[in-house]
């Protein structure tokens, strides 16, 4: 693999953080309200964080896979790995959008978890995508990985306690 180049290109940086922030950003119009309305009144398991993690955690996610994005972007001349790097990782982005509409926007637990797992799916071939063409992007990936797995056990136990 090749080292990263220095140059840095502000407008498909900014791209790329204005996208998946973005979809942090939309997402939360459906998560926000319900967190004192409806998921406050559910069954958690012990292990659910404090409500205020969430929205700090995410956003940190999102801002590394906003520069995972951009450094395979920097890397698009390999055009046939990019291509398919790039599918792969808006598939995930948007189950990622999905996933909180299911959830908080509509209620449903069981659905969201399916969603969660086709997440976490989309989420490894997204790093495999992105190891073949730049090891430090889908280094970045992996504490979102982290993340959607915690979250969907997370989910999971939820689906439990509230049946």
């Amino acid at each position: 693999m090749a080292i990263e180049k220095p140059d840095f290109k502000f407008l498909p940086f900014f791209t790329s953080m204005f996208i998946t922030l973005g979809i942090g950003g939309v997402a939360s119009y459906f998560t926000v309200p319900q967190i004192k309305t409806w998921y406050v009144y559910l069954h958690k398991p012990v292990f659910n964080p404090p409500n205020w993690l969430f929205g700090p955690v995410w956003t940190v996610l999102y801002i590394m896979i906003g520069i995972a994005a951009y450094m395979i972007w920097r890397r698009k001349y390999q055009a046939e790995k990019y291509s398919y790097a790039r599918l792969i990782y808006f598939i995930q982005l948007a189950f990622n959008f999905c996933w909180s509409i299911v959830f908080f926007g509509m209620h449903q637990i069981f659905g969201a978890l399916l969603i969660i797992v086709l997440l976490w799916v989309s989420i490894l071939f997204n790093i495999n995508a992105f190891i073949k063409i730049s090891k430090s992007a889908a280094l970045l990936l992996i504490p979102y990985l982290l993340w959607v797995s915690f979250a969907g056990v997370l989910n999971l136990f939820i689906f439990i306690l509230n049946k």
